[in-house]
């Protein structure tokens, strides 16, 4: 009897031993992480930052910053980034508040000569809240300031012309694209920032984007970036020799 009493003992401790360990391993099993919080998706650059290297004393390191049309940029045609001091932080999708939430930990941080800011687009395409161009210049103004009190070269660009978004054709983003692009010029002669200007060579007769050189209306093809890497180039020198 006391053998049976045993052997049951010992089957009960075995399970609840057996049970224990399956609740600890359970328990033990790390989470997935929750990005919620990080409307501005600092997670993206965050480890590539941090194994960036200082730059070198004769570097002259550029910093894009900007969404979609940046971050396709390096995708479309990556030679152009290679063994340039050229760092692409681009996100797809951004509004300007996004950019500027990222301006530290993407920009400042990594202590360029020369950030390129192109902004506003995804704005006037609605994909949050209602904005105006005045709030989207707020925003740029804010990013502008902040490198130059940290020394660094600001080129702000003449967004691309877009006649229509393909998500989105109630908006026809033709005419608030060219104000924008009028209140940017205006505040970079004021402040005597560096233009550049991706506007006038791509565009077509509606103020969209001529057909042979996009994918759709919106982002450009490799023909299209061509053309942007040769405008971009000549400002980036004429940033570098900006007394501002």
């Amino acid at each position: 009897m006391k053998s049976k009493i045993l052997i049951l003992f010992l089957l009960v401790f075995a399970s609840s031993s057996f049970a224990q360990l399956k609740t600890d391993s359970l328990s033990t099993k790390p989470e997935k992480e929750n990005f919620a919080d990080d409307w501005a998706a600092l997670s993206k650059y965050q480890k590539e930052n941090e194994l960036l290297p200082p730059p070198t004393r004769k570097e002259k390191r550029v910093v894009f910053l900007g969404s979609s049309i940046f971050e396709f940029w390096k995708q479309k045609d990556p030679d152009y980034f290679k063994d340039k001091p050229y760092l692409d932080r681009g996100i797809s999708g951004q509004i300007s508040p996004q950019l500027l939430i990222r301006f530290r930990q993407d920009v400042i941080n990594l202590k360029p000569k020369v950030v390129v800011i192109l902004a506003g687009s995804n704005d006037i395409a609605g994909n949050t809240g209602h904005v105006t161009n005045d709030k989207i210049m707020d925003n740029i103004k804010s990013m502008a300031e902040l490198a130059r009190l940290h020394h660094i070269k600001v080129i702000l660009c003449k967004y691309l012309p877009v006649y229509e978004y393909p998500w989105n054709k109630r908006i026809k983003a033709a005419d608030s694209i060219v104000s924008l692009n009028e209140k940017i010029v205006a505040y970079a002669k004021e402040k005597k920032y560096t233009i550049l200007d991706y506007w006038t060579p791509l565009v077509d007769e509606r103020k969209g984007q001529r057909a042979e050189l996009t994918v759709d209306g919106v982002h450009p093809n490799l023909a299209g970036y061509k053309i942007m890497e040769g405008v971009t180039e000549v400002a980036i020198q004429k940033a570098l020799k900006n007394r501002h």
